[in-house]
């Protein structure tokens, strides 16, 4: 089946061996170890973030747009491959990186101090600053193989066409839970799929795609970047430039992946 069916029937693809090359995994991941210990080699610290240097290393460590502080993440997210690929499931003409958030999933289970799980959840309801019906996807990116043990993301086949669910909550602990709130439409069928990869894999998924993932129950970290993409068919609200939107302009930390050429 060609990817782009694939996709389209899915909600997600998985590319389970490595797309991207081992020196740009490596530098990425040289990367993401000197933010976490707060070592910005582009002079300038992440955005405003949920984890900072100091923060307990035994709970879920997301820090947005680390790129802004790292050439290696930055060299990743620019990396052409990742935009063909996505063009080549979108039929999108051009891709761009808007956002971007480094994921560092510790060994360990969830507990009231120890926040390990996320939710399941939709990324559009987290993405008001877009205006309804902008095509935008995430590309999951693994620095570090992913096992079943892993904490894996996992998809939910084909519910990016059950429209915007109520209940969906990345901040969730408990998977459980939180796929009894949702809103689910008569009929719908929840099959479940983990996105296993090597290092230099990736996943893409849409917005509407519910997902989520569990403890990490292997002998090392999960760490990974969202990579946050939008094709030409989607516009800020009012055409603002704030919240998400606030660096879309910038193509030094949101660069242009691809453009198709005639």
């Amino acid at each position: 089946m060609p990817t782009s069916e694939q996709y389209n029937q899915n909600g997600y693809i998985v590319y389970p061996t490595p797309v991207l090359p081992a020196d740009i995994v490596q530098n990425a991941l040289d990367g993401m170890d000197a933010i976490r210990r707060g070592d910005y080699d582009r002079g300038r610290p992440p955005n405003k973030s949920p984890w900072n240097p100091g923060d307990p290393d035994d709970t879920l460590c997301k820090i947005e747009q680390p790129q802004f502080a790292s050439q290696g993440v930055l060299d990743l997210i620019s990396h052409s491959r990742i935009g063909e690929l996505a063009a080549e499931v979108t039929g999108a003409d051009r891709i761009q990186v808007w956002w971007v958030q480094l994921l560092y999933k510790p060994v360990g289970r969830e507990t009231e101090s120890t926040r390990i799980n996320i939710g399941w959840h939709q990324d559009c309801n987290y993405w008001g600053a877009w205006e309804e019906g902008s095509e935008l996807l995430t590309a999951w990116v693994a620095l570090t193989d992913v096992h079943e043990a892993s904490g894996p993301m996992r998809f939910v086949r084909g519910s990016h066409r059950w429209g915007l669910l109520k209940g969906s909550d990345f901040h969730s602990g408990d998977l459980d839970a939180t796929r009894a709130r949702l809103s689910l439409r008569s009929g719908a069928q929840w099959q479940e799929e983990a996105a296993l990869m090597s290092a230099g894999g990736l996943s893409l998924h849409d917005c509407f795609t519910v997902h989520g993932s569990g403890e990490n129950r292997s002998d090392a970290p999960r760490r990974n970047f969202a990579i946050h993409l939008r094709t030409q068919n989607s516009r800020p609200v009012d055409n603002r430039r704030q919240g998400l939107t606030s660096f879309i302009d910038d193509t030094e930390v949101c660069p242009v992946i691809y453009e198709r050429r005639e």
